[in-house]
């Protein structure tokens, strides 16, 4: 929190000391005006102990600006239509991985945008039903569900769209038909069949953008569909998920992220895959690299695999 505790009773009036705490030391030059005079305004600004960061709005210090007063300062310098959306909207929700910038701002398609600051990105919808906006939090923002169906939409990449939803739901943030419901209401929202797609598989278990990569290699290999995330119990009564299963044959499939270089991690991997081989399984590891690059060789080997557990395909 920024330092509030300058605004005491004695400088401020009440009401603008409530309006800085709530606003994390950011306002408006309109909401500044309803308590204190142009030349007040210019004072504080002349004395360092507030600072212009846009045309029309302040922060009520001089030090460095926060995450959340970034936010602040977009809402503010758009208007009071203005809401975070997208993927800094799933941000300020507990969304993990992803780059802080820009700011990503939504407004209603009719309304008009001031200038915004540098760094900070604006969109436009026609549909914003009141099921899609937070009905608590300041400032207003999307849901979860519909900030990371819009983070999806806006997204550089089908690759950086799919990673969204994922995280989503491996963060345990999204489930069920919430993005499906979402989409519903969204009838021209762009990546429709990609979003629903992948939000399908990640409900299932495919948490990770490599496992979703991977998902797509079986399918269009026309080899068997595996049980992803599946809870098994290894020889000392550990509980495992595995990241795919092919549980008729006892193929068992481990994709290994960037995680897997850590020394740790990688001997905690290597615990479970021995737990499993002695329960009988077979088990194939891939590098996330090796399903982008080598598709055919993954295919190959799990085809192999696959075959000589008994599969008749």
């Amino acid at each position: 929190m920024a330092q509030w505790r300058r605004a005491l009773p004695g400088e401020y009036a009440d009401e603008l000391s409530l309006l800085l705490f709530r606003q994390e030391e950011v306002i408006s030059l309109r909401q500044a005006l309803r308590h204190l005079t142009r030349k007040a305004i210019r004072h504080r600004v002349d004395t360092r102990r507030w600072r212009q960061v846009h045309r029309a709005v302040f922060v009520a210090h001089s030090g460095p600006v926060s995450v959340d007063q970034l936010h602040w300062i977009a809402v503010l310098a758009a208007g009071p239509a203005a809401m975070l959306g997208g993927l800094t909207a799933a941000q300020a929700g507990g969304l993990r991985g992803f780059p802080s910038r820009p700011v990503h701002l939504l407004l209603p398609a009719t309304c008009r945008r001031s200038p915004l600051p540098s760094g900070v990105l604006a969109h436009r919808t026609a549909r914003l039903p009141e099921e899609d906006v937070l009905a608590v939090g300041q400032p207003r923002r999307t849901t979860l569900a519909r900030s990371v169906v819009d983070a999806a939409q806006w997204a550089n990449s089908d690759d950086e769209a799919r990673a969204v939803i994922a995280a989503g739901f491996q963060q345990r943030l999204i489930g069920g038909d919430e993005v499906r419901q979402v989409v519903s209401r969204l009838p021209r929202v762009r990546r429709r069949r990609l979003i629903l797609g992948t939000a399908d598989d990640a409900a299932g278990g495919a948490h990770s953008l490599a496992e979703l990569g991977f998902l797509g290699l079986v399918r269009r290999a026309g080899l068997p569909e595996p049980t992803r995330q599946m809870v098994r119990y290894d020889s000392t009564g550990r509980r495992r998920y595995l990241d795919a299963y092919f549980e008729e044959w006892q193929v068992h499939v481990e994709i290994d992220g960037g995680q897997h270089l850590d020394p740790r991690q990688a001997w905690a991997d290597m615990r479970r895959q021995n737990a499993l081989w002695v329960d009988g399984d077979r088990v194939l590891r891939f590098p996330s690299w090796a399903v982008r690059s080598h598709p055919d060789e993954v295919v190959a080997q799990l085809r192999a695999a696959l075959r000589a557990a008994g599969w008749a395909g």
